[in-house]
Formats: C-alpha cells, structure tokens, sequence
C-alpha cells in the first residue's frame, strides 16, 4: 500500500507528464534485450539502423551480420554469461559486436577506447574477460596487457572496415600510411573482424535462453565511493530504461522517419541505452559520429540528414553553438534535445533554444541506473536548471544526513528505485551492500526537490570531478600519482574550466626537489586517459589534513 507521502508525490508527478505518456511502463515487457532486438529486426528491416562515414546498414543487415558474429563466437567456445569487451569509437562494427555477442548469451563489457594499458589491465581482470572486438589504433596497448589477463580470442578491426570496396581500402590505408594512427603491435591469434563475420556466415547460431535477471552489461564506473568497479546490468533493467524512453520521447516521434544523432560514444551507458537500445523500440537511424571533437566535419556531417533527435552533454552543445556554420543548419525536424552526463549550463540551454527553437531536455541519471532516474519533459516546458521529474516507474527522493526524508527545498542525498536500479557491482558485495538502502539506491549526489516535484543537483557528496560528462575520481588519481618518483603527498581536486565545465587540478608536497610540473604531467600522460589528467599542477610545502591525518579536499577547493 503506497504511503500518503508517495501519493502526493505521485499527484504532483503526474500533473506534469506528457499528454499520453503513463506514470508506470512494465519493465517485463520483453524476456531479454534478445526478444526486443528479434522484434526491431523484423519490423523495421528495410529501414536504415545505422549510418557513418557515407555508408548505412538497414536493421535486416544487422540482423543478419549480428547472426553471424553471434555465431562465430558461440564457435569459439564462449558459453553464456561469459564476458566479451569491445573497445572502439563509435563505428558500424560496434553495433555489430554489440548486439552479435548479445546473441551468443555474452555479457559485453564496454571499454573506454582512450584507456591506458594500467586501466584496460584493470578492467579486464577484474571482468575476467575471455574475448575482445578493439580497434587495431589501440592494439599496441592490448599488446601490453594481453599476458595479465584471461584473454583468450582477439577479435581486430579498422576503421574503414564496414565501409564497402573501395572505401574500405581507401581509409584504412589513408588511417594507417598517412596519417599514422595505428602504432605497430604484435597480436599472434588475432582474427579480423571481416573473417569473423565471414566464418560465422557457414554456421548455425544456437538459441540462448535467457531471462530478465541475466546480466547484459558491465560498465564500469567509480559509482559513489572512488573505486573503478562494474556495474551489472541486467536484461530487465535495460528494457526498463528502454521502455521508459520510448514512452517519454513518444509524444514526438514521427512514424518510421526518426533520425538521432549519436555524437557520444556506445561505450558510454547514456549513448547506449538512449541512442543504440533505443532505437530497438522506435526504428531510429542512428547517425555515428566517430569524432565529434572535429567540430567542422561534424557540422558537415549534420547538414546530411535532417535529424529529429540529438543527444549531448553540455560542452558538445556548447562546441557546436560556438561554430560558425552551426546556425546554418536546418533544424525544421528537431523536435528533441536530450542533455545529461554533466550540468546543463543555463547560457548554454538559452542559446540552444534561440538557435534550434528547440528547449533541451535535461535528465539525470547513472551507470548503476542504466542510466536514466528523471528528465525535463521534451513538450518545450522544460524547465532550465532542474533535472525534472521521475521517470515512468521510477522513485526518487531527497534523505538529509539522519537518514529522515527531506521536505521540499532542503538538500540532501538523491535516493532511487526502479527496475533500472542495478543489483550490485560485480564481484563486490561489500561495494554493493554501502550503496543501497533496502531497495534504495543510494546515489552519492546532493540535490533537492521543489514543491512542484521537480529535482535539482545542489553538489556531490563525494570529491567526484566531472570533465565534460565523465566521471574522474580523486581516490584514482592520488593513487596513481603517488607512485611517480619525486612525490610526497598529493590531492586532487576539480576547478571550474569553460570548455569542459570541471578540470582536475592537483596539489603536491615534493619529496623530491628537483620535482617539476613535466615529470609529473608526463607521468600522468603515460598512466591516465586524457580526460582524468591534470591541466594544472600546484606545489605546496603541506596539506590541510584532519586530525586523524585525512588530507582535507573541501580546504583546497574553498581556497
């Protein structure tokens, strides 16, 4: 029986929903992702799935190369609930990788194609992952760390390599001999991703049995306390999170004619399930963008298509509104602007609606909740500076610091449930067991909630940084920099920067002298992914700390 506290909460909730849009969905609705992707493949198998670099895929085509890959893992040995990582850009052949090893009952593990041989190592022992779909530019890394983990198949591919004769040839060389991006390694074994497919076309793929409680994904994450683990996400909770979107998004979709830009990697949960796992449901085109940061040609990529959707965070928007050529485009179809994985800046969001005529939709969300807990409704009443409202089926509420439900105005901790709600981390039940509450998710944010029902980010608990919608965590950081030569003690923090919101900043007490801020960036390039290393160094003679000799971060932000 639902208390008189969530029935107002529901009353006020459901004042705001979109014309047609139900305060519950049925997370049930498909046994698996397997039983919605055979849905999406045979209602919508003329249509274009997905399109990059000039070329397209239908989803009969998918439905087809997905089979074939599925089957030839199947023919590798890998047995259901075994782990396949895929470390890539935003390419045709993710998708296939995707949902192929989807098929043969794999769980996929999505890998940060930026990682550093010190990150991939970690996360694939840590997964126990058995194969890998990479891309051959970050071989040279695999090559490093292959020996330290259970990796058995290596499956390679290039860039161009989904791009049809002679596209193919022509890229893959220009990629290779020209432009050099493909530092040389040594994968003995390794089969390219064309043969793959191509064995996989002579075989039968096997039927997999499985259920809404079987594990998806692994996607890897700080979550609330610092420590890089994956969060398990099940069948069920991603068609949850599916079947929540379609129904948001519903009131604005045309029939059979939508296109969504896809400009934020798959390996990202919010690119994943908004863009590629939705799709499954609507018929979506997903236009890939490999390199949304080459903000001309991404322009020119946007003047092909008269896209309906596009998904972002705050510094794409802002990169695109700072292009000249940007308010040239035609947005006559846009009706959705979807922003997330970072605050939406209120200059931003103003601008973006006097260029586009478009108001973008912020919502909220985590790799523990698949991601999305609430959004701004997509109808132009969004309201700038909130993250909205609870999403169909979905709770939240604000609970202070002795653990009593906060009224309206005051701060406190965002607590969730859904059936997006993750079950816990892999392999860490004590993990798990600090960040729920019964069925309560426990999601390390400060917010607040106004009489309306509507949310708002207030801070975060934790010292998490935020760069350009990825998650840094300090914890990380100090550990890593404390073993380059020369460093005594180190803190990290985040400081305000205009392009990417937060940058990282680290103090440091010398052990060595000599010690310079080179060495210690450089040691940093070596070690962490571009996005987690510091823009600026500062050397102290000490560091506030507490009386039990914990470094104090609050003292250095405040100062």
């Amino acid at each position: 029986m639902e208390t008189q506290e969530a029935v107002k909460h529901k009353h006020i909730w459901l004042k705001h929903y979109p014309k047609g849009v139900p305060y519950e969905i049925n997370p049930d609705r498909y046994t698996s992702l397997l039983e919605l992707m055979d849905e999406a493949f045979r209602k919508f198998a003329t249509l274009p799935a997905y399109a990059n670099m000039g070329k397209a895929v239908t989803f009969g085509e998918l439905d087809q190369l997905s089979r074939k890959f599925g089957a030839y893992l199947q023919s590798l040995g890998l047995q259901k609930g075994d782990r396949l990582a895929i470390q890539m850009p935003n390419l045709l052949q993710y998708p296939v990788a995707m949902f192929g090893a989807l098929r043969a009952g794999l769980i996929v593990v999505n890998t940060n194609p930026l990682y550093t041989p010190r990150e991939m190592e970690h996360q694939f022992r840590d997964a126990g992952v058995k194969a890998i779909v990479i891309l051959a530019n970050f071989g040279h890394n695999l090559e490093k760390v292959l020996p330290n983990t259970d990796i058995k198949h290596v499956i390679i591919t290039e860039i161009g390599d989904m791009l049809g004769f002679p596209k193919k040839q022509l890229i893959n060389f220009v990629v290779k001999n020209v432009k050099k991006m493909v530092p040389a390694y040594r994968l003995p074994g390794a089969v390219p991703i064309s043969d793959a497919i191509a064995q996989g076309a002579g075989m039968t793929l096997k039927p997999v049995q499985l259920g809404g409680k079987d594990i998806a994904f692994i996607q890897y994450t700080g979550g609330t306390t610092g420590v890089s683990k994956g969060a398990t996400l099940t069948h069920r909770n991603v068609v949850a999170n599916v079947e929540a979107n379609f129904e948001w998004m519903k009131p604005c979709m045309n029939q059979n004619d939508n296109i969504i830009i896809t400009a934020l990697p798959l390996y990202h949960i919010y690119s994943l399930t908004v863009n590629a796992l939705s799709a499954l449901k609507t018929g979506m085109l997903n236009v890939l963008i490999t390199n949304p940061r080459d903000m001309k040609a991404f322009i020119k990529d946007l003047k092909k298509y008269r896209f309906t959707c596009i998904t972002g965070v705050n510094t794409l928007y802002n990169g695109l509104l700072n292009q000249p050529d940007f308010a040239s485009l035609d947005f006559s179809s846009l009706r959705i602007t979807s922003a997330g994985g970072m605050a939406l800046q209120t200059t931003v969001a103003e601008k973006w609606a006097k260029v586009t005529g478009i108001v973008p939709a912020e919502g909220y969300g985590l790799s523990e909740t698949s991601p999305v807990l609430s959004s701004n409704t997509i109808d132009g009443t969004a309201r700038i500076g909130t993250i909205g409202i609870p999403w169909p089926s979905t709770e939240l509420k604000i609970v202070k610091d002795d653990g009593t439900d906060a009224a309206p105005g005051e701060s406190g901790e965002i607590w969730a449930r859904g059936p997006q709600v993750f079950p816990g981390y892999w392999n860490r039940p004590d993990e798990t067991a600090k960040v729920f509450d019964g069925d309560w998710f426990k999601t390390g944010d400060i917010g607040e909630m106004d009489g309306e029902g509507f949310f708002r980010i207030v801070d975060r608990k934790k010292d998490m940084i935020i760069v350009s919608g990825l998650k840094v965590f300090p914890n990380e950081l100090e550990e890593v920099v404390s073993k380059c030569e020369g460093v005594l003690e180190v803190a990290c923090i985040g400081v305000p920067d205009e392009k990417s919101g937060e940058a990282v900043k680290l103090f440091i007490v010398k052990k060595d002298p000599a010690l310079t801020e080179e060495t210690v960036k450089a040691f940093c390039k070596e070690n962490l992914t571009n996005y987690k290393r510091p823009r600026s160094i500062e050397f102290r003679t000490e560091l506030p700390k507490s009386n039990v000799g914990k470094i104090l971060r609050r003292e250095l932000r405040e100062a």
